[in-house]
């Protein structure tokens, strides 16, 4: 599984550094942004895609809670907060754990083991069976770097192999999340697998996928 994308909000410059430092001891977490609001946090999420907040509740604006009520979508949550007055109140809007500052580094790392946990069995369960050779091959959805067309077949290309089905690219499309985007009429991608976007091309891994003009400004809205 890729690394879990973190975001950090909190008022405090020494509890974020403390929270950035703990995840950087952790394989399996990567922080992407660091916010001193919940106010730049919502401009930082309308954007791009997060599976992890640990968010402060006493802060400036917005207080945690107050933002987290509103929050569609939300990612998984991680209060980090010096009061333990809000635990019961918090839980009720799924937050996944609570740690009260000083917040001991076995502490944190029993919080984010448990959202692994979370994240690795959501994603276990989003497999498809496709159909090659006769066979149907259990692929998971999150090895899925793109599929392209050809004629009246389809090549998934996966993280460890090239599967080739006789499949209409929109129907295909039709099974899969909706983080796969069109970027030409024979391509569909992971959003979550692009390394770069270079002019008219989309780099994933060490393949090129192209991006058509019709469909370019859409590609590029959904990023």
């Amino acid at each position: 599984m890729r690394p879990l994308q973190c975001l950090i909000i909190d008022d405090e410059p020494i509890a974020r550094e403390g929270i950035a430092e703990y995840c950087s001891k952790i394989s399996f977490l990567q922080v992407i942004a660091i916010c001193k609001n919940a106010l730049q946090a919502n401009c930082y999420l309308e954007t791009h895609q997060i599976d992890i907040i640990f968010l402060d509740i006493n802060m400036p604006l917005v207080s945690g809670l107050d933002w987290l009520k509103n929050l569609k979508n939300s990612p998984s949550i991680i209060m980090t907060t010096a009061y333990d007055n809000y635990a019961l109140e918090s839980f009720q809007y799924n937050v996944l754990d609570y740690l009260v500052k000083p917040i001991a580094f076995d502490r944190f790392l029993q919080a984010v083991n448990k959202v692994y946990t979370y994240h690795d069995q959501s994603i276990e369960k989003e497999v498809l069976f496709i159909k090659s050779e006769k066979q149907l091959k259990k692929v998971k959805i999150a090895d899925i770097l793109f599929a392209e067309a050809m004629q009246n077949y389809i090549k998934v290309i996966t993280l460890t192999e090239a599967i080739i089905t006789h499949m209409s690219l929109r129907n295909f499309k039709s099974q899969l999340p909706d983080y796969f985007i069109q970027t030409h009429k024979s391509y569909v991608i992971s959003k979550y697998k692009v390394d770069t976007i270079l002019g008219n091309e989309i780099i994933i891994g060490t393949h090129k996928v192209p991006i058509s003009v019709r469909m370019k400004k859409k590609v590029l809205s959904s990023f």
